[in-house]
Order: structure tokens, then sequence, then C-alpha cells
């Protein structure tokens, strides 16, 4: 029995070490890299910015009809301006975030870099 469970282990390791598949996401690192494009770790630590940041947060987490992308999208709060970043999976998505923000920051405060990335099939 023992042996068994090495040779299965290695066969699985030896197989996951062989796939390849391309991120969703490559060239949006590489825009992202640019000193100009706002990312997660510039969200600004006051309680105003971290207060809208947490209401976007939590309406995004409590709406059960989201998907994974849509959960794990970036809300980044400076001066009250709010930047939502990443991947959805529909329109729809995106707008209920794009609401979401808007409610808690302010329509004009509002800037939108997500894009929708269809499943692949």
């Amino acid at each position: 029995m023992k042996h068994r469970l090495i040779a299965f282990s290695v066969m699985v390791l030896s197989s996951q070490c062989f796939a390849t598949t391309d991120a969703d996401n490559t060239k949006v690192n590489e825009r992202d890299r640019a000193s100009s494009e706002m990312t997660a770790d510039q969200q600004a630590h006051n309680s105003n910015d971290m207060s809208i940041t947490r209401r976007i947060r939590q309406e995004v987490m409590k709406d059960g009809s989201f998907s994974t992308y849509a959960k794990n999208v970036k809300v980044i709060t400076v001066n009250g301006k709010v930047t939502l970043k990443g991947p959805v999976r529909s329109e729809k998505e995106k707008e209920e975030i794009l609401k979401y923000a808007r409610a808690a920051a302010g329509a004009a405060n509002v800037k939108n870099e997500m894009s929708v990335v269809a499943e692949k099939k």
C-alpha cells in the first residue's frame, strides 16, 4: 500500500509540473508595473479612505451572485477617490461593483479600470 501511495504521489506531482496554462492577466500585470498605475499598496490608511474601501468590499463580498473574479477586484481609495481594478466575468458584475463604489464614494470619485473576461470553455 505504501509503495502505491508513493507512486501515485509522484505521478500527480509530475503531471502538475508539466501543465502549462497561460495566465489571464499577463498583459494587465505588465501595465500595472508602470509607476503611474494605481496599485493596492497605495491604499491610504486614514480612517475616511479605509472606511470607503471597507464599505465597498463588504457589499461586494455580501453579494452572492458574484464570481470569484468579481470578489477579488482591487478597491484602492486615496483622498476619497476610488480606483477599481481587475477582471470580472460580466458587464453585470462590473456595473454592480460600480454601483457599490459610487454609493460609498460618490459617482465623481470612482475610476473604473475593471475589465470583463469571459470564462474559457
